[in-house]
Parts: C-alpha cells; sequence; structure tokens
C-alpha cells in the first residue's frame, strides 16, 4: 500500500505542476489582460500558445526514443521540462505586460511547450509506474491533478493579481512548480521493462493502428466527448445572455464546479474497481447524458442560481468519472517503449472529435437555439454509449474489464 502511495503522490505532484500554468495562462490571463486595457485583438491571439498542448503528438515519439538513463528515461525529461518551465516563468515575471507583451507571449508559449512535454513524459511514466488495476485509481489522481491545476491557476492566482500584483503572482507560481519537483528528485525510474523503438519513422505510427480493435476503439474516442463538449462550449455563453457577471461565472464554474469535478475524479475511480472498464464507461456516459440534458432547464428559463450551481456542479462532476474509464483504456492501448506517443495519440483523437464539434457549436446553437443545442449534446452521448455497449467486446477492450 505504502508502494502505491508512493506512486500516487509522485503522479499528483506532476499533474499539479504542468496543469497549474496551463489554467493560469488559458484562464486568468484573459481576465487579467482586459484589465490591463490590452486589446480584444491581443488578447485573441493569447489562444496561439496553447498549440504546443493540441501538436504534442508529433515530438511525442521523441520523448519515447531519447532519454538520458543515468537520470531515468521519462524522469530525465520530467526534470527537464519541469525546470524550464520554472525558468520560462520566472523571465515572464521580470517583464512588464504594457511594454514587453511580445516577450511575454514568447515566455508563455516556451511554458506551454515545456507543460505539454512533461505531460507526455508524466502520461508514459504512468503507464509505466501503474499495474492494470491500478490505472483507475491513477487517473483518478490524473484527472483530479488536473482539476486541481484548474483551481489553484485558474481561480488562487487570480485572486492573488489582486493582492501581489503580477511580479509577484508569477514568482509564487514558479517556486510552487519548483517545490512540486521534490518528488521527482527522490524517485528512481525502473528501466527494467523499458524498450523504445530504435528509429523513429511513420512504423510507429502505423504499427498502434494495426492493433487489434483498435479501430473500433478510435470510433469510441471520436464519439465519446463529443457532446459534452457542445453543452459545455455553449453554457458560458448561455450564463453571460443570462446577465451574469464575469466574477459569478468565474466562482461558480471555475471553483465551485471544478471542486465537484475533482470529487467525481475520485468517486470514478472508486466505483470502476467494481464496475470494470465498459460498465464504467456506460454507466458513466449515461451520467453525462444526463448532465448535457441538465443544461435544458437554464435555456428554458429556469435560472435562479440553486439552479444555475446545480446543473455547473453535476455537469463537471459525470464528466470527471467518465474520463476515469477512457484514460484507463488508453493506457491499457499503449505499449512500453511507445507509451508517450500512444497514449498522446489517442488524445489527440479526442480532442479531433470535440474540436470538430466544439467549433460547430456556436452555428448549431443560433439555428436551433441553446435547448435545442443541448438536447443534441445528451442524444450525442447517448449515441456513443449505445457505441460502447456494441462493439467495446468486438474490439477486444474488455480483456481488463
Amino acid at each position: 500500500m505504502k508502494r502505491l502511495e508512493k506512486k500516487l503522490g509522485l503522479l499528483a505532484s506532476l499533474y499539479v505542476a504542468q496543469f497549474l500554468p496551463v489554467a493560469f495562462f488559458m484562464q486568468t490571463m484573459p481576465v487579467f489582460l482586459r484589465q490591463q486595457g490590452v486589446s480584444l485583438e491581443a488578447i485573441g491571439l493569447l489562444s496561439l500558445i496553447s498549440l504546443p498542448w493540441t501538436l504534442k503528438v508529433i515530438w511525442a515519439p521523441i520523448v519515447d526514443r531519447y532519454g538520458w538513463t543515468k537520470w531515468g528515461h521519462y524522469r530525465s525529461w520530467i526534470l527537464a521540462m519541469q525546470s524550464f518551465l520554472v525558468a520560462s516563468l520566472i523571465f515572464c515575471a521580470s517583464l512588464s505586460i504594457q511594454t514587453d507583451f511580445q516577450l511575454l507571449m514568447i515566455g508563455m508559449f516556451i511554458a506551454i511547450s515545456c507543460a505539454a512535454t512533461q505531460d507526455i513524459a508524466t502520461d508514459a511514466l504512468a503507464i509505466e509506474l501503474l499495474q492494470p488495476q491500478e490505472r483507475g485509481l491513477g487517473n483518478s489522481i490524473q484527472t483530479a491533478g488536473g482539476y486541481l491545476g484548474g483551481i489553484l491557476g485558474g481561480g488562487g492566482l487570480l485572486v492573488l493579481l489582486d493582492y501581489w500584483g503580477w511580479r509577484g503572482t508569477l514568482l509564487t507560481m514558479a517556486l510552487g512548480a519548483f517545490l512540486l519537483l521534490i518528488p521527482v528528485l527522490f524517485y528512481r525510474e525502473n528501466l527494467a521493462s523499458y524498450r523504445s523503438e530504435k528509429k523513429i519513422n511513420w512504423m510507429v505510427f502505423l504499427k498502434f493502428f494495426r492493433a487489434p480493435g483498435i479501430g473500433l476503439w478510435i470510433i469510441i474516442l471520436l464519439l465519446y466527448m463529443m457532446g459534452v463538449t457542445i453543452s459545455s462550449t455553449m453554457f458560458r455563453p448561455l450564463l453571460v445572455d443570462l446577465g451574469l457577471s464575469m466574477a459569478q461565472i468565474g466562482v461558480m464554474n471555475g471553483i465551485v464546479a471544478y471542486s465537484a469535478g475533482l470529487v467525481g475524479a475520485f468517486v470514478g475511480g472508486f466505483l470502476m474497481k467494481f464496475l470494470g472498464r465498459k460498465n464504467a464507461l456506460i454507466i458513466f456516459g449515461i451520467l453525462m447524458m444526463t448532465a448535457n440534458a441538465a443544461f435544458i432547464l437554464p435555456a428554458l428559463g429556469f435560472s435562479d442560481l440553486p439552479v444555475l450551481y446545480s446543473v455547473s456542479i453535476w455537469h463537471q462532476f459525470a464528466y470527471s468519472m467518465a474520463c476515469i474509464p477512457m484514460f484507463t483504456v488508453m493506457m491499457d492501448n499503449s505499449r512500453l517503449g511507445t507509451a508517450g506517443f500512444d497514449y498522446t495519440l489517442q488524445i489527440s483523437i479526442v480532442f479531433v472529435g470535440s474540436l470538430t464539434v466544439g467549433s460547430l457549436s456556436g452555428f448549431i446553437a443560433k439555428e436551433i437555439g441553446y435547448q435545442g443545442a443541448f438536447a443534441l449534446s445528451a442524444a450525442i452521448t447517448l449515441v456513443s454509449v449505445i457505441v460502447v455497449a456494441i462493439v467495446f467486446d468486438r474490439a477486444n477492450l474488455s480483456k481488463l474489464s
């Protein structure tokens, strides 16, 4: 048990460290920049710094192939990337938003690139560390770490900005990322089972798609999070249309709902031990469908704060539960030696499905209204659950369920 606790403690520190700057730069920065008088056009360009997180699958094979064995293969990447992350945060803290905005964009881009690359190594290390029966709980830690990083970076640091200012807040975040390196320094990576591809070429990509049943699993990955993307994308503009202030939206969606998501991650991991992977995907998917459908209530005019808080909390709670079995099967389908690439590729496939419907969600809501968009999101989630029930066994994904 102590050995498992050490594994989970290590993973928790890594996931919080890498999601903290992502949440800060992507959620807190637009609000802060606007308060500083930065133009909307410049704030819009801020979305470009998320590109490394989107494109990290391109260099994932490099992380799998190359490493410094003396320090541990994936451990060496984590130590390097988190150190560079700390340095980039200190660099950003030294800049002025008003006079050094272009340099600041470069510094933030470097920080996100470091976090994205560390995420590749951390996911691969988690696959290497965790036994199949431990992966449900391990993915609870991953999801909870992301939520905690979101709460701290997207909520807590925004509060600090009012009291300590730009430089103090950034240096505090840099100190936090540095302290979260301590568990990694005391970890010794076991390379006995590690093997890497001798060459980086298209065969690494092709081998993943040749695995038995992987085509059916890709269909599940594309569909499973489509519905929730529509509902979550359209909920924020609905709240604005309902007259809520930015502060009200931030507290409700950023702190309270994210806290519920953190709890849901642990509940999902605990229940999956008894349900198995397939049943968890189905049951948690049904819960996610009800959460999508619940958004119809405020769209129909039931917009009292207790209702809004309830649907927001239920959405994050159900979503975080649904992530656990999906991430766990992703780990099952990742090969030792190319785990960073395999896992990142599957995440990218999910992103393709989500990006497709997310980009269309505004047009959908305009044509059929918020109610129609939320009803469609629930219907898509139900379809994905039916697909899981039909193809999961056929894809031989139930071998560990």
